[in-house]
């Protein structure tokens, strides 16, 4: 096993969420007993990436109802549950697993509401740690199934960070990168440095460095001349959204990679864990693009790098169009265009 750093874990009676506004400069893991610093923690990327978004949510829920009186009655329990679900929804509105994990443990409350409000306390906490050990066999299962397209690949680009600090195992798209080190296998990536919050430089170049994995950072206007000098034969990315026809919301720039890619005949592979694909969404157009503050693109850390009164147009994500998509790889198998039939018929069996 190649060694990782854990983001996000439940010890205590706390979450431990690994703080990662802070990386590289600091290593500092947050302990949070209450919904309300779980909701500021995703709402500012303290814990960032859509399936560690997921499990901090589902722990987050379990801080939340964790003070309603175990002699409240099951009807004053669900009604707190739903609403601080509703709550902690409200965070960030593009990945889909936040939504996911937060109405998987409300279904599970609800088909278990006639026990008692302890019992039900019990039973969320335990779905959490469902959600968690899930989390860390699905990342090596996507890993496996994408080292099966990287036979002859030797260096990969990937865009922001869908590493183990974005999920609570060993990543999506980074997966087969640990698992090829396992194995004995090198595979270089080319990290863009993903503007303007950087989650390239400051976060994938730092945890494929913990590991002792071989890593390039590289500006985000560098990848199309990195591809024309032949360094790159794979793109692959994670994902916060897919909807039913295959278009895929990512880190604002995955976009124009996707272009790139194209352009040189560059395969570009999306890792996405099953419970990201939206089958209720039915393309990119219908996907809700997270707006952010404008000061992250007038400000680099306490600089000012832009005047203040500028106008800023600053969406967190870009919608991917399917076409551009060589194949979305699951935990349950790579999927390939058409995806409309073929992503029902790989993840739902259908």
């Amino acid at each position: 096993m190649v060694e990782r750093v854990e983001a996000v874990r439940f010890e205590s009676g706390k979450l431990v969420l690994l703080d990662q506004t802070l990386l590289p400069s600091e290593k500092v893991f947050l302990h949070l007993d209450d919904v309300t610093a779980v909701w500021e923690a995703i709402k500012m990327l303290r814990v960032r990436g859509a399936p560690a978004i997921g499990g901090a949510a589902a722990y987050g829920l379990c801080l939340g109802v964790a003070a309603v009186s175990d002699d409240a009655g099951t009807a004053a329990f669900m009604a707190k549950l739903r609403e601080v679900r509703d709550y902690l929804a409200s965070s960030r509105p593009t990945a889909v697993n936040l939504f996911w994990a937060l109405d998987r443990l409300v279904g599970v409350a609800e088909a278990d509401s006639a026990g008692d409000v302890a019992a039900l306390k019990a039973r969320l906490l335990e779905e959490a740690h469902a959600i968690k050990a899930e989390d860390e066999a699905m990342c090596r299962a996507i890993g496996e199934h994408a080292l099966t397209l990287f036979d002859d690949v030797e260096s990969v680009l990937t865009h922001c960070n869908a590493g183990s600090l974005a999920t609570m195992g060993i990543g999506t798209a980074l997966a087969p990168v640990y698992l090829a080190a396992e194995q004995g296998r090198t595979i270089h990536v080319f990290s863009d440095e993903t503007r303007p919050l950087l989650q390239g430089a400051r976060i994938t170049t730092w945890e494929l460095g913990q590991a002792g994995l071989p890593v390039t950072l590289i500006a985000d206007g560098m990848a199309a001349s990195v591809m024309r000098q032949g360094r790159i034969q794979a793109v692959i990315v994670g994902t916060d959204r897919v909807a039913a026809n295959g278009d895929v919301a990512n880190k604002i720039g995955t976009y124009g990679v996707a272009i790139m890619a194209k352009e040189h005949g560059i395969p570009f592979y999306v890792a996405a864990p099953s419970s990201t694909i939206d089958f209720g969404t039915p393309d990119g157009d219908a996907i809700e693009i997270e707006l952010r503050d404008p000061d992250e693109l007038r400000r680099l850390g306490e600089r000012q790098t832009a005047p203040a009164g500028v106008d800023v147009y600053n969406p967190a994500f870009d919608v991917t169009p399917a076409r551009l998509v060589s194949a979305i790889v699951t935990e349950k198998g790579v999927v390939r265009p058409p995806f409309e039939a073929n992503l029902r018929k790989v993840v739902l069996g259908a």
